[in-house]
């Protein structure tokens, strides 16, 4: 990779390490709902520009449910201490390949398979500190997450040839129609208008920064990156990610980590780092 591609990786990574905190601070004010709704709403601006890419919008449905409406409104929901959900949710790794295996015959290779399952006793540590911080329905909330995010990871393989950024432009719009529709449901009209022309500057700055940078920006170049280069080489800096989010909570917030927490987080990084290092899988025979 050129330095110049190396750099766009880093700030990437940074970029979605501090959307952690960018959320933590904007449901201060926003339901889940509303918060996960103004996010995709102004990711989804673009397509004002730009035409639906040629995806049936079935699959568009499908991967804008998973990898964006699921991931991110269990996030929101769930949302425990800001480090360790941005752990928890980059455990996708492990039930990526796990779907892999049994979506598409592909065989993790040794390294992969010790990676999970080391990336699988971190997520087991971390279970044992459930119930201090925050509770156990919590955790099942936020453990969606990387399911949803694993699953969109697959579909979006269906999507190959079409412009990165005007697909992801249509899936925040997939997205954020529903997600309106939640916050009214759920809040009532009265209360999603109150919250909406009563927000401060700094939940706008941080919706802003969620749906304009960290999405619509971000997730264009992080496209980019895998459309030009190697998956190998593209996918570790995603490992940064757990390390941005921990140091900005701990900075801002002050978030400490008990020892068998700080084990399991690091576990789950070693784990994870084990399998996006390891060689691509093979695919198991039409026999199999």
């Amino acid at each position: 990779m050129k330095p110049a591609d190396i750099l766009i990786a880093v700030m990437v990574a940074i970029i979605w390490g501090l959307a952690f905190l960018a959320s933590r601070i904007a449901l201060d004010e926003l339901s889940p709902e509303l918060m996960t709704a103004l996010r995709f709403t102004i990711a989804a601006v673009p397509c004002l520009f730009v035409r639906r890419p040629k995806v049936a919008w079935s699959l568009l449905i499908a991967i804008s449910f998973t990898l964006f409406l699921g991931q991110f409104l269990s996030q929101a929901y769930g949302i425990a201490p800001v480090g360790l959900t941005s752990v928890v949710v980059q455990s996708q790794a492990l039930f990526t390949i796990g779907f892999a295996v049994l979506a598409f015959g592909e065989r993790p290779t040794p390294m992969q398979t010790l990676g999970i399952v080391v990336a699988a006793v971190g997520l087991l540590m971390i279970c044992g500190t459930v119930g201090y911080d925050f509770s156990v329905p919590a955790f099942a909330v936020l453990m969606i997450s990387p399911v949803s995010f694993a699953v969109g990871n697959l579909l979006l393989r269906r999507a190959r040839g079409v412009p990165m950024f005007d697909l992801f432009a249509w899936l925040c719009l997939a997205s954020a129609v529903p997600l309106f529709a939640l916050a009214l449901i759920a809040n009532g009209p009265a209360s999603t208008w109150t919250s909406l022309t009563h927000m401060s500057l700094r939940s706008a700055l941080c919706m802003l920064m969620l749906g304009g940078i960290s999405t619509s920006i971000a997730y264009w170049l992080w496209g980019r990156l895998l459309r030009d280069h190697p998956a190998a080489q593209v996918v570790p800096f995603a490992l940064l990610v757990p390390f941005v989010g921990s140091a900005a909570s701990s900075i801002v917030f002050g978030e400490r980590f008990g020892p068998l927490r700080l084990a399991g987080m690091l576990t789950v990084i070693g784990g994870i780092a084990v399998m996006v290092l390891a060689k691509r899988p093979q695919v198991l025979p039409k026999t199999a």
